[in-house]
């Protein structure tokens, strides 16, 4: 006991974490207190971990959550030999404390929820798959798919292919059509029965109703449209989303409670690789209820989405336009160049509330996540709430006449210029690169 007591307390180091840092303007820099932070010359800091002290003002003043705490093994072994000392002082002084404790120990696992339509997954699912495994990995723990539906059972090899060490099956004529009662009653039961400590869902229409729904049931706390997910010292689901308008990035635990339980927009989290021929555990549970026990019925079910069109989270080239395109009709510059690029049109909030766009076609916190090879911001100003949801492509391009604008902090190109100029002039070169190309090749097929 004597050498735990001479224990200090590790305070953990400051690292970047890859392909977040939205090269905001050096705040991070200008947060450090020992001047441990350099930026390089694409904008991305430079942690000397000599110098850091882990006091994490650098984390919290960073608005794209790209800095995090990390421990050696050395470290992690001292917080666990502090955290039991505390916990055992804890435990003996509050008996409340002591049973939570113990409530929450007989939680293990990570889940993730496969949301499926007639039998086709939302990409969003396979996304969660990726980040659940890192967190089990963390946690030592199995990962687990649970597939609800009627004749679903190739969703549960689908989920190994994707990561899942195991599936949990139910596989029942009632779960055909989503319904919140039966999925609730089956999600609940699994809970119930397993004792998952963490919980993934889609921030889907679907995932949001069940998701709300299973935690309030359950008792437990739950964050919606979390951008980051990561493991603390403690074991706690360390969950980070946009707050207050999406002017700071809020990093929230539930660790009262399990299980914690957090929804993930689609495109947010990258597609992890599948590995074909991977094999898992499927684990068949099925649930005493039937269609006479669900008042809810569904009748007929309508696709509002026309043939052939393509859904701008999906898409692989996009461009947006903002307040700067000024009307309506000239958004049909900007589709014109996307026709050429062979992808979508998007917008910013403000040209939606402007009602020049549909709110479908919405990038940002409050429409919808994108990561497209090519992100075209045309006359956006790039507000935090915007960056939210593009600021993972792979290329952004920005075009403003300002040249101080947010927009291109975060731009890999920037363009300083009328974009009414800009655009027609891109689509333009975009023309002659194609008929030039279709001319050589022609000339090489007479040749050959």
């Amino acid at each position: 006991m004597s050498e735990v007591k001479k224990l200090k307390k590790p305070r953990g180091k400051v690292r970047l974490i890859e392909g977040k840092c939205i090269a905001c303007g050096a705040r991070c820099q200008s947060s450090c207190p020992v001047d441990g932070i350099q930026m390089s010359e694409a904008g991305e800091p430079q942690i000397e971990l000599s110098k850091c002290i882990g006091c994490l003002k650098c984390v919290k003043a960073c608005p794209g959550s790209a800095l995090e705490i990390f421990y050696s093994k050395e470290d992690l072994e001292i917080l666990a030999q502090l955290a039991g000392q505390q916990d055992l002082a804890e435990d003996e002084a509050d008996p409340e404390e002591l049973a939570r404790r113990e409530l929450v120990a007989a939680y293990r696992g990570v889940w993730v929820f496969i949301e499926q339509t007639e039998g086709e997954a939302a990409r969003v699912s396979w996304e969660l798959l990726g980040k659940g495994k890192e967190l089990a990995a963390k946690l030592g723990v199995e990962l687990s798919a649970v597939v609800l539906g009627d004749k679903v059972e190739h969703l549960c090899y689908e989920a190994f292919s994707y990561g899942a060490d195991q599936a949990y099956l139910m596989d029942q004529t009632v779960f055909a059509n989503y319904r919140t009662y039966p999925y609730l009653d089956a999600l609940c039961h699994l809970i119930d029965k397993f004792k998952p400590e963490i919980v993934l869902m889609g921030a889907t229409g679907m995932g949001r109703d069940l998701a709300g729904a299973v935690a309030t049931r359950v008792k437990t706390g739950l964050t919606a449209d979390c951008t980051g997910l990561d493991i603390d010292a403690k074991r706690n689901l360390m969950q980070t989303r946009p707050a207050f308008g999406g002017n700071i990035m809020a990093t929230i635990m539930c660790d009262r409670f399990r299980p914690q339980m957090a929804t993930v927009r689609s495109h947010v989290m990258p597609m992890p690789a599948q590995e074909a021929g991977r094999k898992g555990k499927i684990i068949h549970v099925s649930l005493p209820i039937s269609e006479a026990d669900v008042f809810t019925k569904v009748l007929e079910v309508i696709r509002d989405k026309k043939a052939g069109e393509v859904d701008i989270a999906g898409a692989e080239f996009i461009v947006s336009g903002g307040r700067g395109l000024m009307a309506k009709e000239n958004f049909a510059m900007l589709q014109e160049l996307a026709d050429e690029l062979g992808g979508v049109v998007g917008a910013s909030r403000s040209a939606v509330d402007a009602g020049w766009m549909p709110p479908d076609r919405q990038v940002g916190q409050t429409g919808k996540t994108v990561r497209p090879k090519i992100y075209i911001a045309c006359g956006i100003s790039g507000a935090i709430q915007h960056l939210v949801g593009m600021q993972d492509s792979d290329l952004v391009i920005a075009i403003n006449r300002d040249k101080e604008a947010p927009i291109f902090e975060v731009a890999s190109y920037g363009i300083v210029g009328d974009l009414f100029q800009v655009v027609p002039a891109i689509t333009a070169a975009l023309r002659e690169m194609k008929a030039a190309s279709s001319g050589i090749e022609v000339k090489d097929v007479k040749a050959a």
